[in-house]
């Protein structure tokens, strides 16, 4: 039997304590096209893989010295 890896989607409230982040910053972000939702007729969903994928492409560096510094510190 092949295992499936589950697909795991959450709504807006969900999302807004997955995130930590309130929900009209959710819908705010939506209206502006800054996190990939998908709309159900009325309503909104998101995909945790998708919003995780989203997240790390949404990470800010503060420069290649913090990052020489932090790949130092995981060596240790």
């Amino acid at each position: 039997m092949e295992d499936k890896k589950q697909v795991e989607i959450m709504d807006v409230r969900q999302l807004s304590q997955y995130l930590g982040i309130g929900k009209s910053k959710i819908y705010n972000l939506i209206r502006q096209r800054k996190i990939p939702a998908s709309r159900i007729g009325r309503q909104y969903r998101f995909s945790k893989e998708v919003v995780d994928h989203w997240l790390k492409e949404k990470i800010i560096s503060v420069g290649p010295d913090f990052q020489m510094s932090l790949l130092e510190k995981q060596e240790k």
